[in-house]
């Protein structure tokens, strides 16, 4: 009989191969006091071990294939950064010297206090930007305890294999994707992690949160991994084996098919023109985002700028980074996020921690914070009006809950402009200003935003999440994320419905939208343009390309009077299988 273990699919695609348990913990630190004279030795051993890093991930690098995806590359990037940043380099330092602490301890203390600011924050996406500083301390850690950092086990070749660990770094997945591994599954992980993310865009079928499968899965037992729906069969018998071969055989024929879509049009059977563009974090994402050939950025998250470090972003800064994206676009629409971090995630500089924050995800983040202290307002958004000189830029608001904080951006907008005015600037006098619909009372006045910006962009990993008071990565809860409950898609359709009265642009950049599962859906409700990560946009084309929209309207109008997820879900399968 066999047996079926579940977890989050994280990255699709089937893989049958034998099971191959990567037994590497986490770092086992204990804390030493360190004798005033072996202070300074103790701060070179800290050194020494950031250097030693620096050159594993360098080499990693070299080895990543010039045909690999863009944004593989920056991944590892994005974890040198880290080695080279302050937060990790100095601060334990200090430890080192004003507390006479031995590296390793001094290291965990920095590592817990920056995964507790990460922790704390409510996007989910930035939430689990704490991993990267977990996985970076994890290979400084390994260094210092002389562990091995490379996650080869002993074994030299894995071609075909499925590997199960508790975590993965991004150079892990590199390192085994090297290898040609089959698949993996780890026990931790979420979603929107970026080793999740890797996986998706080196079509490496993955499963995360599949706890005990360690104990569980047994070395060389042959298993099957589906990432679609996020199971892992163990004691398999022959006619499983043979239906999923041909499930393997389908899939391969189809994610070549996608490849010959890069520099076709998102266009309906029909005709109706679909907009694609793609989701940046960092700069460096735009890449990605041009190898796939997408219509421009629909969200560029500015966060990056104000995070692990003593002191705000300048206006030229944030300039000369919005104007790096704008060059690589080559005249393509660049839309910037203007800032979506909490009271307790600025800069030192500028904390205020008289007042400890109860609920973050409910507190001064995002708008309301920006609103509040325009020194850190203000620059950014005068960076954002100056390089839009430069290339067509649209500004995007997040987490607008009433009318009052948009009327209030717009009249701190002017005012920013007329600075510019005076000082003799360039911008683009008619920037269109939009904002992010996130929150369900946004959502249910949407018609009144939507009289006042220039366009809507629907955010759906908030919007769910608030609607239906869960964290998705939150194990405990997970399963009641869902966004074909009634109630999310019913506010998604007055969002629509607001925009196209008022005749503006709506946008989705959420999960959902870079979900082909979700595609004939929104179109049929009449999302016209998609915001995502790069690694999904060709699969959603190709749906887009294969479907009719006048065909869609009716189911779509019919899903939205299912009064459960079920009903929902069946009907979403038949317009998919249509």
């Amino acid at each position: 009989m066999s047996v079926t273990l579940s977890g989050i699919g994280v990255s699709r695609g089937i893989a049958i191969g034998k099971v191959h348990i990567l037994e590497r913990g986490q770092p086992e630190v204990v804390e030493q006091k360190i004798p005033a004279s072996k202070v300074e030795d103790e701060v070179l051993r800290f050194q020494l071990a950031l250097k030693v890093a620096q050159e594993e991930l360098k080499n990693i690098r070299t080895r990543i294939p010039a045909s690999t995806p863009a944004d593989i590359a920056a991944f590892i990037d994005t974890h040198l950064l880290m080695l080279k940043d302050s937060a990790l380099g100095n601060v334990p330092i200090d430890l080192i010297r004003n507390q006479q602490l031995n590296a390793e301890w001094a290291l965990k203390l920095q590592r817990d206090a920056l995964v507790n600011i990460f922790e704390e924050m409510d996007d989910a996406y930035l939430r689990t930007r704490k991993d990267d500083v977990i996985h970076v301390v994890n290979r400084i850690l390994r260094i210092l305890l002389n562990q091995d950092n490379q996650p080869h086990d002993g074994v030299t070749a894995l071609t075909g294999h499925i590997i199960i660990a508790d975590d993965l770094t991004p150079a892990d997945t590199i390192l085994l994707q090297h290898q040609k591994i089959a698949a993996f599954v780890t026990e931790y992980g979420g979603p929107l992690s970026h080793t999740a993310i890797m996986a998706r865009s080196l079509r490496i079928p993955a499963v995360v949160g599949v706890h005990n499968s360690r104990k569980t899965l047994h070395n060389d037992e042959i298993v099957i991994v589906d990432g679609k729906q996020g199971v892992i069969l163990a004691n398999i018998d022959e006619d499983i084996l043979s239906y999923y071969r041909q499930q393997q055989q389908q899939e391969s024929i189809y994610y070549k098919s996608l490849n010959k879509l890069k520099n076709k049009a998102a266009i309906t059977i029909d005709g109706t023109p679909i907009s694609l563009l793609g989701n940046i974090e960092l700069p460096e994402d735009i890449d990605s985002v041009n190898d796939v050939s997408a219509s421009g950025v629909g969200l560029f998250r500015t966060e990056f700028l104000f995070m692990n470090r003593s002191s705000l972003p300048d206006e030229e800064e944030q300039l000369d980074a919005y104007l790096t994206v704008i060059n690589k676009l080559k005249g393509n629409p660049l839309t910037i996020r203007t800032l979506d971090l909490g009271a307790d995630k600025q800069s030192q500089e500028t904390k205020d921690t008289s007042v400890p924050t109860i609920n973050p995800a409910l507190g001064l983040r995002a708008i309301r914070l920006c609103l509040k202290d325009p020194d850190l307002f203000t620059p950014q958004l005068r960076a954002i009006l100056r390089a839009s000189a430069h290339g067509p830029i649209r500004m995007m608001i997040p987490m607008l809950s009433n009318i009052q904080e948009a009327l209030q951006t717009l009249q701190i907008i002017e005012e920013a402009k007329h600075q510019l005015d005076r000082e003799g600037l360039d911008y683009d006098k008619d920037i269109p200003v939009g904002g992010m619909i996130e929150i369900p009372a946004a959502a249910i006045t949407a018609y009144t935003f939507a009289k006042h910006l220039d366009f809507l962009s629907i955010g759906t990993n908030d919007l769910i999440q608030y609607t239906l008071a869960i964290d998705r990565m939150d194990d405990e809860v997970n399963y009641l994320y869902d966004p074909l409950h009634p109630a999310v898609l019913r506010l998604i359709h007055l969002i629509l419905n607001a925009g196209h009265k008022a005749k503006i642009p709506i946008s989705m950049c959420g999960e959902m939208a870079g979900d082909s599962y979700y595609t004939r859906l929104l179109l049929g409700l009449g999302l016209r343009e998609f915001s995502m990560q790069a690694a999904t946009l060709l699969e959603v084309k190709s749906v887009i390309k294969e479907s009719n929209i006048s065909e869609l309207v009716r189911p779509a109008r019919k899903i939205l009077q299912c009064t459960h997820s079920d009903q929902a879900l069946a009907l979403v399968n038949n317009i998919n299988a249509g």
